[in-house]
């Protein structure tokens, strides 16, 4: 194997320009500056990690900057939308030019060729399983923040008045989207010393017990924090289910509408309206 290695890197050294060309080619690519910016990196930690005659399997600090750069191909084609299978056959099509450089290289040797293919093959199928695992993680983790992008976007904390904020809530309550609409509103209470908090729920499709113990927690975090709390968005259909399952909210205000339960907390601040004839 360290024969191998050592014939690889020097291949790699003399010829990696070559190598590098044809790489993309075979890859159905174009030598463009993009592409060849995503890859060179890739080739030129290989050369590194096998003169180092480390095994791969070895755990060798030589090996890591080469994992890091298949671990960047990976995150900048996850984050485009390539695939995982694209992704790896983009590295499995390094076999043909290091095939054929090898080749040519090694031609009167046929055990030295022989060897040399068979361990440059067993490494780029290391790599390539590498990259398919590096992407999984990286769309993995590009998923849970955009989810976590667009929980934050479904729970804005809007300002309706001076000491009045309102929470438009829009789908399915569950555990994690009640901690984020309690720690977003409770940090909007701090930064607008706001007296009470309006909670809508006109666009939650159903109330079950679980979602009024979302509820009654948001609703007893928001009195811990000194204000007072209205419901709103409560439809026949909604009440009817609360009566249904037992669930007592008659300690929480309640309307049928947002603009009911603003009228109600503008009037608990002291302000009173007269329509103008």
């Amino acid at each position: 194997m360290e024969k191998s290695y050592s014939i690889l890197a020097s291949l790699l050294e003399n010829e990696e320009s070559q190598v590098l060309d044809q790489w993309i080619l075979s890859a159905g690519g174009s030598a463009s500056p993009k592409v060849r910016a995503e890859v060179a990196p890739i080739l030129d930690k290989l050369r590194a990690a096998v003169q180092s005659n480390e095994p791969l399997t070895s755990g060798s600090g030589a090996w890591k900057p080469l994992n890091a750069a298949l671990e960047a191909l990976s995150a900048s084609r996850a984050a485009q939308g390539t695939t995982a299978g694209s992704t790896s056959a983009l590295v499995l099509a390094l076999k043909q030019p290091v095939f054929a450089a090898l080749q040519k290289s090694l031609s009167s040797d046929s055990q030295a060729l022989l060897e040399a293919i068979t361990e440059s093959s067993k490494l780029i199928d290391v790599m390539a399983q590498w990259t398919a695992d590096s992407y999984q993680r990286s769309r993995d983790q590009l998923i849970a923040r955009q989810q976590e992008e667009l929980l934050e976007l479904s729970t804005p904390v809007i300002k309706l008045w001076d000491g009045i904020l309102a929470v438009p809530m829009i789908g399915t309550l569950d555990s994690s989207r009640t901690q984020v609409i309690m720690e977003t509103l409770l940090q909007r209470i701090v930064e607008t010393e706001a007296s009470i908090a309006i909670i809508d729920i006109t666009g939650v499709p159903t109330v079950d017990t679980l979602v009024a113990q979302h509820l009654l927690k948001t609703v007893t975090a928001i009195r811990l924090m000194g204000a007072d709390c209205i419901i709103s968005g409560i439809r026949p259909q909604i009440a009817q289910t609360i009566v249904h399952l037992g669930i007592d909210l008659q300690s929480v205000a309640s309307k049928a509408t947002l603009a009911d339960a603003l009228d109600l907390a503008l009037k608990r601040i002291g302000y009173t309206f007269t329509k103008i004839k």
